[in-house]
């Protein structure tokens, strides 16, 4: 087959799909039935777990450099000034986690960035070309595109339906889209320019007899746009009459006019999960699979890391090894159940106005989910996130754990010197030992004893890292003498 993997979508899901295929040499076509690129911010929250998946894919430093941190808002109350807030306070890095703080970048530009690494494996987006119906057999998928009136026959080894919340690959599949949709509230969404306001931080203006209820105001990063977030009233429309209306009302201000609107929708809560990720060798993923609220910033994060998973899975799947394919779905379908909760309690909290509604915590951070077993209560376990920790080579050079996971392949780790290493396909294997023993070929040397306490190891401790950066497997070796 010329390309082993159709991906309908090239949203961040499809593109993230389409890296980790490409840079493992597995042919790979991205279509999308949109004719131009997606020009708004939407998803402009990355969370620490999306930072180092982007790590391993090549692209933090150029999403690194392009985002900002989360802005401090500065709240207005009746136009007077009330202080000061943020979603939640800056972390310092640990050598566990490298990126522990939330990073702010427009949608459009990160996906702008995921299709420029797409490119450097000469894979690129097909615009305007649409899935017009598939079939599949035990062998494979044969699918219909269309693009610019004409109908083309695709077969490929695997489908994924990576097309949004009204995904054409789950409808033809028949997959309940199981949730509710609440028609009676309904948000305003938009990119616009407020000059009167400084950029540098965020904005909340309210009433002070209801201070939960206003309109935010967030800073876009490479420009001058706000991200622009409002109740919207009745059958209001969504334009930047509307968006300047509302502005005036809430902020008590005349001054400030709003221009150069880029993008804008209306929002309402639409909470769904897909009963099914897969349908024999379609899958789905991302919004197509499951659709958030906005709270918590977890709708996009949770598509990213779908495609995370499944790459790897499908890759071993074309190599002969079907085994790992069938924990995707319910890998990340047990997850995007406890990710929806997470965004649904905290929009349930801003609508009934919660003082706290627009806190940030730990979870949303995403680095605690974890694919265990329930009834493992180690520290550290099989299904758990793989930390970082600092190393040096044998000729004392600095790395990092994540410097060895970088790269399609998975990782074996072994504590303590414990014999040879096994020589296994697609499989790095490392000894890590402490300081002052000796580190022959393959070694590695812990510093200050940060790789031995992150993966709650002692010596003949030997852990496997999958490709996804999950731990795959644990268990203990019989030290050598």
């Amino acid at each position: 087959m010329q390309h082993p993997v159709l991906i309908a979508g090239a949203g961040p899901t499809g593109l993230t799909l389409a890296i980790d295929l490409a840079r493992r040499g597995i042919a790979v076509r991205l279509i999308d039935r949109a004719a131009e690129f997606f020009a708004g911010s939407r998803g402009d929250g990355i969370q620490p777990r999306t930072l180092e998946v982007f790590d391993d894919l090549g692209v933090f430093d150029a999403i690194d450099a392009a985002a900002a941190s989360a802005p401090v808002m500065r709240a207005y109350l009746d136009g007077q000034f009330a202080g000061e807030h943020r979603m939640s306070d800056p972390v310092e890095p640990t050598p566990a986690i490298p990126y522990p703080n939330l990073r702010m970048l427009g949608q459009s530009r990160t996906e702008a960035i995921l299709r420029e690494r797409l490119a450097e494996f000469g894979v690129r987006v097909e615009l305007g070309t649409a899935l017009e119906s598939f079939d599949q057999d035990a062998d494979g998928v044969t699918a219909v595109i269309a693009r610019d009136g004409a109908t083309e026959t695709v077969r490929a080894a695997y489908l994924v339906g990576a097309d949004g919340g009204a995904s054409t690959v789950r409808k033809a599949l028949a997959i309940a889209f199981e949730g509710t949709t609440d028609d009676s509230l309904r948000m305003l969404l938009g990119d616009v320019r407020a000059d009167a306001l400084d950029h540098d931080y965020g904005h909340w203006f309210a009433a002070a007899a209801n201070p939960m209820a206003g309109i935010a105001l967030s800073p876009l990063p490479g420009g001058r746009h706000f991200q622009f977030a409002a109740p919207l009233d009745g059958d209001a429309e969504p334009t930047l009459a509307t968006l300047q209306e509302y502005l005036h009302r809430y902020s008590a201000r005349e001054d400030l006019n709003l221009t150069e609107l880029a993008w804008v929708t209306v929002w309402r809560p639409n909470i769904r999960l897909a009963q099914r990720f897969r349908s024999g060798r379609v899958f789905l993923a991302g919004d197509a699979a499951h659709v958030h609220p906005p709270t918590g910033g977890q709708g996009m994060n949770t598509g990213i890391q779908d495609a995370y998973n499944l790459g790897w899975k499908l890759a071993a799947a074309i190599d002969g090894d079907p085994g790992p394919l069938q924990t995707y779905e319910p890998e990340r379908r047990a997850v995007a159940a406890r990710v929806l909760g997470i965004s649904t309690d905290l929009l349930d909290k801003l609508v009934e106005g919660a003082e706290d509604a627009m806190e940030r915590g730990e979870q949303t951070r995403q680095l605690d989910l974890t694919y265990r077993n329930p009834a493992d209560t180690g520290r550290v376990a099989v299904g758990d996130r793989a930390p970082d920790a600092p190393l040096k080579d044998a000729a004392g050079n600095a790395v990092r754990l994540f410097d060895l996971f970088r790269g399609p392949h998975a990782t074996l780790l072994r504590f303590g010197a414990a014999g040879e290493l096994p020589a296994e396909p697609g499989v790095r294997a490392y000894v890590v030992v402490r300081p002052g023993e000796p580190a022959g070929e393959g070694a590695v040397i812990d510093v200050e004893g940060h790789a031995y306490n992150a993966y709650d190891a002692v010596d003949g401790t030997q852990i496997l890292v999958r490709p996804d950066g999950y731990i795959g497997t644990r268990q203990h070796m019989t030290p050598a003498r």
